[in-house]
């Protein structure tokens, strides 16, 4: 018969990791399936990382209201669950009369959605908040609430706390068929088959294939393509605000922020796809980003790019957000189409789909549920006393194994051993930024796998940059060296 689940979520990105924490306030028997080999490896790994005030979405829509709810709930969230959070304030800038007003509407229809901090500045006012706007932006949009966010890192802290409060989290176990029948759902996924009184679908752009393996009404996900440059710290002050060009039907266009962890961050693209899992940058996509970024702040420079990355968004042809149990399957709630202001929604929506599968299961109460998770503590961000005091308390905090990032052997080991503990290279990076910096893992790639495998008890050779056939060493070669895979 297989395991027996209340709940199943397919999904572990933002959307689904938010929902089991949110379950696992109940007594709630919760299992998370998730098709690659860590939380945030789809759509909530590349993204912007923005906190939307709401004031650039369509009244009376989901986006809308979820957006305005959702970002009302980060200040407390990140106090809670320990992610990095910045409220550094947002301008949409614009270039010429016309602009103006339609920035002028921009306003107006944040203030529907009940945002009532927003102003329009003009040049003299913007180029003092911001002395590398551009000369051609002549006004813009000031929403002082407007936040940044690491969206891999708040996806971690949700997953992790979810853990900690008792559900369960199966990675590398991409769901393949889903059936009902006598009141359960059958789920057929590569480490096996589970039942389940209630499946929500948060799988992002395969939330379709999830729905149209049960339902008469057919869903379909066009995936948006989002190529996106990322900058050196060297650059991260040369804006403090997060500057947007005005919204246009493919979406709120390539804008230039500063990320939590200091460096700059330029895009996306837009680009319609009928290919779910490409992800790979082209010179054209990001040639395209500078061009249109270099509109709104000048001094943006090609040589202080340390990568480039190309997300996916996964839109409707509804240009609204999915969020309803499935009309015809009962018990199978969908949660699709979530794409900007997704990360913005995701605690909002979780509290919302929360209320729908409570109202069903009519759960007890989770009694020992402890909101409160606490992250890695960083070498990084350590006074110089502090710093003594975590190296005699543990001499691991003294082996430094990324220059670049300040990331020490003990932060590498904490970052296996926590909840949903890393496995791989990425997921290393994702919890502790080790490979993240300027080099990108050029002085530290080579020395993880031994720690990796030595804490993991795994052979050297079993280590992978981001699961599947990503391994990084393969055997020794004649001379006693390791031969690197693909070299």
């Amino acid at each position: 018969m297989g395991i027996v689940y209340e709940v199943a979520v397919v999904g572990a990105g933002i959307i689904g990791s938010c929902v089991a924490r949110e379950l696992s306030r109940y007594a709630i028997e919760t299992v998370v399936l998730e098709r690659d080999s860590d939380v945030a490896a789809g759509c909530s790994r590349a993204n912007s990382g923005i906190v939307h005030e709401g004031y650039n979405v369509t009244p009376g829509t989901l986006k809308a209201k979820y957006n305005v709810l959702g970002q009302k709930m980060f200040d407390r969230l990140a106090e809670e669950l320990d992610f990095p959070f910045k409220r550094n304030g947002s301008l949409t800038v614009a270039f010429d009369t016309e602009g103006v007003r339609k920035l002028e509407q921009l306003k107006e229809q944040g203030r529907t959605n009940g945002l009532a901090d927003l102003r329009i500045a003009f040049k003299d006012e913007l180029l003092k908040l911001e002395p590398n706007l551009s000369e051609n932006v002549c006004a813009a949009l000031v929403a002082p609430t407007g936040g940044i966010v690491g969206p891999y890192e708040m996806t971690i802290a949700f997953a992790e706390n979810a853990a900690q409060n008792g559900a369960r989290f199966m990675l590398d176990n991409e769901v393949t068929e889903i059936t009902r029948r006598d009141g359960y759902f059958s789920i057929s996924a590569a480490r096996g088959e589970i039942k389940a009184r209630i499946v929500i679908n948060a799988a992002g752009e395969h939330s379709d294939d999830i729905n149209n393996m049960l339902s008469a009404r057919k869903l379909k996900i066009i995936p948006r393509r989002g190529e996106y440059c990322l900058l050196d710290k060297t650059e991260g002050g040369l804006v403090k605000h997060t500057v947007f060009q005005l919204p246009t039907k493919m979406g709120k266009g390539v804008l230039v922020t500063p990320t939590v962890e200091g460096n700059l961050l330029l895009g996306p693209t837009a680009v319609d796809t009928a290919e779910k899992d490409n992800t790979a940058t082209t010179m054209e996509g990001l040639a395209e980003v500078f061009a249109k970024a270099r509109q709104s702040v000048k001094r943006l420079s090609e040589d202080k790019v340390i990568t480039s990355f190309c997300g996916q968004r996964p839109r409707t042809e509804l240009d609204d957000f999915i969020i309803e149990e499935a009309p015809d399957v009962p018990g199978l709630f969908n949660i699709c189409g979530i794409e900007s202001p997704g990360l913005t929604s995701a605690p909002a929506i979780a509290e919302e789909i929360g209320r729908m599968a409570v109202k069903r299961l009519d759960p007890a109460g989770n009694k020992d549920f402890n909101p409160i998770r606490k992250g890695i503590p960083f070498f990084r961000n350590m006074t110089d006393e502090q710093r003594k005091a975590a190296i005699k308390e543990n001499p691991d905090y003294g082996h430094i194994i990324c220059r670049c990032e300040l990331v020490s052997k003990a932060e590498i080991i904490a970052s296996l051993r926590s909840p949903l503990g890393a496995r791989g290279l990425d997921s290393v990076k994702r919890r502790t930024r080790a490979g993240g910096g300027r080099c990108q893992g050029g002085f530290c790639s080579m020395r993880l796998p031994g720690i990796i495998a030595e804490e993991c008890g795994i052979d050297i050779t079993e280590v992978t940059k981001c699961g599947g056939g990503s391994n990084i060493l393969t055997r020794r070669n004649k001379a006693g060296l390791w031969d690197v895979a693909g070299v």
